[in-house]
């Protein structure tokens, strides 16, 4: 492991929900009999790093009920027909937050989408502890989140690793060049920018402008927050990305197909 600056524990929203995470995580780890068991049956996976390559911009469509930053977005989502509906869309890969209180998501959520559509899902959640990437993979999750912010380097490490090992890709979510550095040396395939930063819930594009055309080209980069419209989806393309997450834009809309087909074909450009 590379020698990185000290890493602090994070506060804010961010850390708040870290420790609701924790609460989880120990009737989860109850269960880990019970999830090893039921890997012998997990639905097979698509890799999500090549669904989001192509010619043109990839959108990820994100099923999200609520959020601390906007209060309700739509408490009446259909996991199974939201999915559906954003595949119809043109969407190369569905994410589906799983975390209740502050997002309104659930696993079962995630199960759902995951037996409606045939595009990989990425297990949209608050990743700290090993047994939550063997839970992502029960649920047939093709790729699970890992926040840099919210994990030791070590950490982000390790979970990146067991991930790779039960067939599931880390999507690494930055936000500054420290974290960038961090996520490159792991390996992980795909590389997100989060324009929100967690800790305080304020949106800098910034972040974006400054991270995306740092990320080599042999990973997938990827646009987060922010984008709402198809002028996003163009500013994020003339930075080099190759994917978007679009949330509350799409799952807002009375059209979900409709909203993510606004967004899709816009050409992808080259980080070289």
């Amino acid at each position: 492991m590379q020698a990185f600056p000290s890493w602090t524990p994070p506060g804010g929203t961010l850390g708040r929900i870290l420790d609701e995470t924790r609460d989880r995580i120990a009737a989860l780890k109850a269960r880990t009999s019970a999830l090893e068991s039921a890997l012998d049956s997990a639905p097979p996976i698509s890799s999500f790093a090549s669904a989001l390559r192509g010619k043109d911009v990839a959108i990820i469509a994100e099923v999200k009920r609520r959020s601390p930053s906007k209060g309700t977005i739509n408490a009446g989502i259909a996991a199974a027909a939201q999915g559906r509906a954003y595949q119809d869309g043109g969407a190369k890969a569905v994410s589906v937050l799983t975390e209740e209180a502050n997002f309104g998501g659930t696993p079962e959520d995630l199960r759902e989408v995951r037996g409606a559509i045939w595009l990989p899902v990425l297990k949209k959640d608050f990743h700290v502890d090993p047994v939550q990437v063997l839970e992502a993979r029960v649920l047939g999750a093709s790729a699970l989140l890992l926040i840099a912010r919210a994990l030791t380097p070590a950490a982000l490490e390790e979970l990146a690793r067991l991930a790779v090992q039960a067939g599931i890709e880390p999507v690494i979510e930055v936000r500054d060049r420290r974290e960038l550095e961090v996520a490159i040396a792991t390996g992980a395939p795909v590389i997100g920018v989060n324009a929100r930063d967690l800790e305080t819930l304020e949106v800098d594009r910034g972040v974006c402008e400054e991270l995306i055309p740092l990320i080599p080209s042999d990973r997938i980069a990827v646009f987060e927050s922010s984008v709402r419209d198809r002028a996003g989806v163009e500013g994020a393309a003339a930075l080099g990305a190759d994917a978007v997450l679009v949330g509350s834009a799409v799952s807002q809309a009375a059209r979900p197909a409709d909203a993510v087909r606004s967004l899709a074909g816009v050409t992808r450009r080259s980080r070289d």
